[in-house]
């Protein structure tokens, strides 16, 4: 079935990413202290730990940096500790925000992200004011041109709840969480390998932006991104330069 346009935004991200690598890294070894820290070090027993050291892999991260905050998090090692908080709010155009933070400090966090979403064009709404509008589930884009019959075949076979061809021509699989592993390694054996995995909050519906609007969604999208505490980024935003 037809889905939305994500091809062009998901490039687009990866491109920014890319462009900020140092601060992907400090993201990953947040999630990796904090995973290891609820769950345990071992890999084999902590599902949320391995996807954040293939993340880490995926990002060239050296290992003994991964090794090391596992030690900090399961106690051989001192380190900081830290806390999950998520903000809702509201960009340009009443497009909708989920701002997910990790924080040794909730007083300063709130206020940086408070202060980017009022600066920027931008609203901080309460707890649960856009998050109806997401699903959290696992989502693995393959590039245009995948066969998608293939993929589905695979897919649902391992526990996909869609799959999904958007306008670009690119292949979308939906998944529950825990069946996320799962399903990637299906579709790994098969020979498929996604442009990008995550397990994510999917935005069900999307605002289209142009022209101003969608440079000033860019500009306070950037500058949340850009706080020392910011994990992860959702919206519902297609931005077209």
């Amino acid at each position: 079935m037809a889905g939305h346009s994500k091809w062009a935004n998901i490039q687009h991200r990866k491109g920014r990413q890319d462009e900020k690598r140092g601060k992907v890294w400090t993201r990953i070894i947040r999630e990796i202290t904090v995973a290891a820290r609820l769950g345990g070090g071992d890999l084999a027993m902590n599902p949320r730990l391995r996807l954040a050291v293939e993340k880490a892999k995926a990002s060239n991260l050296p290992a003994d940096t991964v090794k090391k905050n596992i030690d900090k998090a399961t106690g051989n090692l001192e380190g900081v500790h830290y806390e999950e908080i998520r903000y809702e709010g509201y960009g340009i155009g009443g497009a909708a925000v989920i701002v997910d933070c990790m924080t040794d400090n909730r007083v300063r966090t709130v206020a940086e992200v408070r202060h980017a979403f009022s600066k920027y064009g931008g609203n901080l709404g309460t707890d649960g004011s856009v998050s109806f509008q997401f699903k959290h589930c696992g989502q693995l884009v393959f590039a245009p041109g995948t066969s998608e019959d293939r993929v589905m075949e695979v897919a649902l076979d391992a526990g996909a709840d869609d799959v999904l061809t958007d306008a670009d021509g690119a292949v979308e699989v939906l998944c529950p969480p825990p069946l996320f592993e799962a399903v990637k390694a299906a579709l790994d054996a098969a020979g498929f390998k996604p442009a990008m995995a995550e397990v994510t909050m999917r935005a069900e519906n999307t605002v289209a932006l142009h022209g101003d609007d969608a440079q000033r969604m860019q500009k306070l999208l950037d500058v949340i991104e850009e706080l020392d505490d910011t994990q992860e980024v959702f919206h519902n935003a297609e931005i077209t330069e």
